[in-house]
């Protein structure tokens, strides 16, 4: 979280995140980790590393919550931190922003693909290079085993 500070909106950048939700602590549930989410208007940390220790999520301005729609706005993005911090902001070519439903959370999209999927039990994961934020694969391969997921909001 200290790294990506400077990278938040700076109306962000002093305010106190604390944790909403951990796999270690909460289990493995999309379905929790949506009702973990903070107020609808708190934005939201997503911090995962998979089996194979690559740290890496996303950004969203607005809560992460179960949706029939996309939704959030342009200050959203991905990260990676492979090995040191790579930011991947909205390029303006759509507005796919973050997804989710009971079996899937994704995070940018675009001609099929998109930037971060998780599925519903959070074991499994997929980044890809989407039109949204123009990223690279955030893990070091296209579909990931997650081993520790965080989602942190605002105090």
């Amino acid at each position: 979280v200290p790294q990506l500070g400077p990278q938040l909106p700076p109306r962000l950048t002093q305010q106190p995140w604390h944790l909403l939700y951990s796999t270690g602590r909460d289990g493995f549930s999309l379905q929790t980790l949506y009702r973990s989410g903070a107020r609808p208007d708190s934005p939201a940390l997503l911090l995962i590393r998979d089996t194979e220790a690559q740290a890496f999520g996303a950004f969203s301005a607005s809560a992460i919550r179960s949706s029939s729609g996309f939704y959030g706005t342009g200050e959203t993005f991905l990260f990676s931190f492979c090995p040191e911090l790579k930011v991947f902001r909205w390029t303006g070519e759509n507005d796919f922003f973050v997804k989710g439903d009971v079996n899937l959370l994704m995070v940018g999209g675009g001609s099929g693909r998109f930037g971060l999927w998780l599925d519903g039990d959070l074991h499994h994961g997929g980044s890809q290079p989407c039109e949204t934020f123009d990223n690279e694969t955030l893990s070091h391969r296209e579909e990931f085993c997650i081993q520790d997921l965080e989602m942190w909001g605002l105090a």
